[in-house]
Parts: C-alpha cells; sequence; structure tokens
C-alpha cells in the first residue's frame, strides 16, 4: 500500500507515518450516480439566474490594512445571506477569495488578512452564523434539514451560497474574477468540494479536514460531530442513504479538477479522517496535501500546525 505525497506538519516532524497516510487514503469515494453531474450543473443554473442584490452596510468589525463592511446578499431558494467583505485599503485589488467557515459559523471575518492584496468575503452560510433564520431556532439539526430528499438537501443550497457568494464579491469588487480563489476548512471544506467542481470561476481551493467525505464509512463511524446526527438518523431512516450520494465531497472531488490545496488530519474526533483522506484522494487535478497529527482538538503543536498551514495556503495560492 503506497502512500501519497505530502507534507508533515510541525506535530508530525519526528514520526513516521507513511503507511497511516496510505491506510486512510485506501478507500475508494463511493461512485456517482448517473445523474449526479447533471443534477449539480442544474442546480448552478438554476442559482446563477437568481440576482444577488447585495447591499453593504457598515461594520464594527476590524482588519489591519482593510475596510470592512457588511455584506447581505440573496442566495437560491431566494434565502437572503450575510457576512463580510474586506477590501484593501492601500494597494489595488489582485485576487478574490470566497472564505467560508466550520459547522459553528462564524460572528467576525478573520482578524488577520490571508492576502494582502485580495478583496475577501467572508460568506454566513444560510441557517448558520448571521444568516441564522429566527424562525429555524427550534427545527431539526441543520445537518439533517430537507434531508428526505435531494432535491430539498440543505446542503443544496450551502453549495450554492458559494456561488452566490463569488457573485456578490465580484459584483462589488470586479477584479476579484480575475483571480478567484475558495478558502474552507471542516464545514466549508466539504461544502467546497460539493460546489466548486460545476463553477469554473474559481481557479485554485484550500480543502482543510473536509467533512461529508465517504458517506458510506462515516455511516459507521460515531463521531462527535454532525456526521453522528446522520449517522443516527440514518438508522432509523435507510432511505436516506440515496440522498447522500448526491452529497458525497469525496464523490463530487473525483470532478474537481482545478489545483486544491488539502489539509487532513490523522486522528479526528469530529471529522473523521479516513473521510478527509477520501476527498484528498478523489481529486481530480493537482493535489498537494498538508497532514497534522489532529485536528477539532487543542494539542501542544496546535497553534504551530495552524501557522504553518496559513503559510501553506499564502505559498500555495500565490504561485
Amino acid at each position: 500500500m503506497e502512500s501519497p505525497s505530502f507534507v508533515r506538519l510541525p506535530s508530525l516532524h519526528d514520526r513516521e507515518i507513511d503507511a497511516e497516510v496510505a491506510r486512510l487514503s485506501a478507500p475508494t469515494s463511493p461512485p456517482p450516480p448517473a445523474d449526479f453531474a447533471a443534477f449539480w450543473l442544474e442546480t448552478l443554473a438554476q442559482a446563477r439566474a437568481i440576482p444577488v442584490a447585495s447591499k453593504l452596510t457598515p461594520s464594527a468589525a476590524a482588519m489591519t490594512g482593510f475596510e470592512v463592511q457588511e455584506i447581505a446578499f440573496t442566495s437560491w431558494g431566494r434565502v437572503r445571506l450575510r457576512g463580510w467583505l474586506a477590501t484593501p485599503r492601500h494597494q489595488p485589488v489582485r485576487r478574490g477569495l470566497v472564505i467560508s467557515h466550520g459547522y459553528g459559523g462564524r460572528d467576525a471575518p478573520d482578524a488577520i488578512p490571508l492576502l494582502p492584496d485580495a478583496a475577501m468575503i467572508f460568506p454566513c452560510t444560510r441557517g448558520l452564523g448571521l444568516s441564522i433564520d429566527p424562525a429555524d431556532r427550534d427545527a431539526a439539526p441543520h445537518v439533517l434539514r430537507g434531508i428526505g430528499s435531494r432535491d430539498t438537501y440543505i446542503f443544496r443550497g450551502c453549495a450554492a451560497d458559494v456561488w452566490a457568494a463569488a457573485t456578490a464579491l465580484i459584483e462589488h469588487v470586479p477584479a476579484a474574477a480575475d483571480c478567484l480563489d475558495y478558502v474552507g476548512s471542516s464545514f466549508g471544506g466539504g461544502i467546497g468540494a460539493l460546489a466548486l467542481p460545476w463553477d469554473d470561476r474559481f481557479r485554485r481551493a484550500f480543502l482543510g479536514v473536509p467533512s461529508f467525505g465517504h458517506h458510506p464509512l462515516r455511516l459507521q463511524i460515531p463521531c462527535a460531530g454532525s456526521g453522528e446526527f446522520v449517522r443516527r438518523y440514518a438508522a432509523t431512516h435507510p432511505e436516506v442513504v440515496d440522498v447522500l450520494r448526491y452529497y458525497d465531497a469525496a464523490t463530487a472531488a473525483r470532478f474537481l479538477e482545478r489545483p486544491t490545496l488539502v489539509e487532513c488530519a490523522l486522528i479526528d474526533d469530529v471529522v473523521p479522517p479516513v473521510g478527509q483522506f477520501a476527498v484528498h484522494a478523489a481529486l481530480a487535478g493537482d493535489r498537494p496535501l498538508l497532514v497534522r497529527s489532529r485536528s477539532h482538538a487543542d494539542y501542544p503543536a496546535a497553534t504551530a500546525d495552524d501557522d504553518a498551514v496559513r503559510t501553506a495556503i499564502r505559498s500555495f495560492l500565490t504561485s
């Protein structure tokens, strides 16, 4: 069993992990349904036909060297989303970034800019962060909403939110279209894998510890994340397996041909590592890999690993 090439992050600098990486990378991603690509391309067409009607308002959020404004825009299903737009104050925009978030959502943009010459949008996906609908606060867990059908599952809209965020960014900062990239981790990594294959506006992507990869295996692995809700639900609603086939990040990765930097963890109680590695292994294009010892947890080298990941992202997106 051969290990893919990878870069060890600081927490693993003195460990021999080739066999472990090879084991986690071994499972083949689930094959797509016959109409998988058609389903997602039709979703993209429907989503892109909806005017985003974006609006900017002042924000108290701060980011050194950037003007930060709150942004609201419309996504697929006529859902109104909110987030932040950050633009450089002292240099021209040379690139655009759509920066997603984990399943906890976000209540502010990143305090430290990822790239000094990037216009960055930090969207809150439907049902999370600033985009929570008060009427949904007592609804089913986010990961189970609409899961009875491939047409109604909330992840369909979450992927469309990535496309809408890109449109809103480009509307306000046209130069962002010249070099548009995506950054997302955990929830944002998995949703990015679902969204990016179909939208050719994106040039490169970073998917950190991506979720929603290889549902057949995820449904067998207890975890502390959103996958546990799905695993328990599927145990009494086995028909949901057919829906999940359309929302498998590892299946979608087969269609993602653009260069994609991936970060995976050997131990993760929230996002099963085998699913993370399945997303990486399935990618159709260049796929440099970063491997860390743990994720979704505190550990002695966590800060050093995080710093190394940021450095790698910056290098990858500017190469």
